[in-house]
């Protein structure tokens, strides 16, 4: 004679109440699946305005983000996420499998990573990512000096500016060996919407200055000739419609001109000392490499002034104020 069920069986559950049970069945899976599936540990460095929601794309199931940033009030937006802020930069490295850096230079970067005793805090076959802009030169250096305690680097700039950070579409270059770049794209992914293998260690952050100057050169340009325009007497937003229907036909024209620059906003969440910066970058490399490009040089020139004129901090769009208060004179 079969023994009577006993209150609770499963199989009687599994007859008498099948929605309950398959719920419950499930939420014990997944509780078993999160005991046994190790979470990636991540820690980001640099809250700031692409960095803080940058971050925030990674918050989810399967991964621990700590963060730090020199900002309280980054911080506590980035707890606010979901995010767990440390208090120290070696306290939100602390065992982490990967580290990402988004800081104004390499040699912040450089000093983030290995500054005083945060190496110690680094774990040994740990994976950096570094989405600043940095000088190539300076990248592999650092590669250098991280693999000799154990650690590997990617270089892995971004462009698209705060937007495009804040929707999770930017570009991403990446630079290292095959291994450890296939290991970095599904958290690039989450932060990009086209991700781009350039090479080598250093080899992102040279072609992140290379865009910039071009998009620096290109801002120069679309300005001078919308001022040359109206000078001669024609309509700023005429000028830009013919050039957005005509070959000369740029970024800057397309979503910086009406949107930021003759509106008056300024507001394209990107800064002119970066700017500046990226560009300066851009001729260095060009410099080491033995290469005379006039304009290249004279670019640079330019963004400099434009940023010791008006300030690093500015948008970099204010440029046009540079530019429209100098004459064939100099006076302003």
């Amino acid at each position: 004679m079969q023994a009577p069920h006993r209150e609770g069986c499963e199989s009687c559950a599994r007859v008498s109440h099948p929605e309950r049970w398959i719920t419950t069945h499930l939420a014990f899976q997944d509780q078993a699946m999160n005991e046994e599936t190790p979470r990636l540990k991540i820690a980001f460095i640099g809250l700031g305005a692409m960095g803080l929601p940058m971050a925030g794309h990674l918050i989810g199931p399967g991964r621990e983000v700590a963060g730090f940033d020199l900002s309280d009030e980054a911080k506590r937006r980035f707890s606010e996420a979901g995010g767990t802020s440390c208090a120290d930069i070696a306290a939100a490295v602390w065992n982490a499998d990967v580290i990402i850096t988004m800081l104004p230079n390499g040699k912040i970067v450089r000093e983030a990573l290995l500054g005083g005793e945060n190496w110690r805090s680094l774990k040994q076959g740990a994976l950096v990512i570094d989405m600043s802009s940095s000088a190539p030169g300076d990248t592999r250096r650092l590669s250098e000096q991280l693999q000799s305690k154990g650690i590997r680097l990617v270089d892995a700039p971004v462009s698209g500016g705060t937007r495009r950070a804040i929707s999770g579409t930017l570009a991403v270059m990446v630079g290292g060996e095959a291994r450890d770049v296939d290991e970095a794209e599904p958290l690039l992914r989450m932060l990009g919407a086209n991700i781009f293998r350039t090479g080598a260690v250093g080899s992102g952050h040279a072609m992140k200055a290379i865009n910039n100057y071009v998009s620096g050169a290109g801002v120069v340009a679309t300005i001078e000739g919308v001022l040359l325009g109206k000078e001669f007497g024609l309509e700023p937003t005429v000028v830009v419609d013919i050039l957005n229907a005509s070959s000369g036909k740029s970024n800057t024209s397309e979503i910086k001109m009406k949107q930021f620059i003759l509106s008056g906003t300024f507001n394209s969440g990107f800064a002119l000392g970066l700017m500046a910066k990226d560009i300066g970058i851009a001729n260095g490399l060009a410099s080491e490499l033995g290469l005379n490009f006039e304009n290249l040089i004279h670019i640079a020139g330019v963004w400099e002034r434009a940023a010791n004129d008006l300030g690093s901090g500015v948008d970099h769009t204010e440029i046009v104020k540079y530019l429209a208060g100098h004459r064939q004179d100099g006076a302003k």
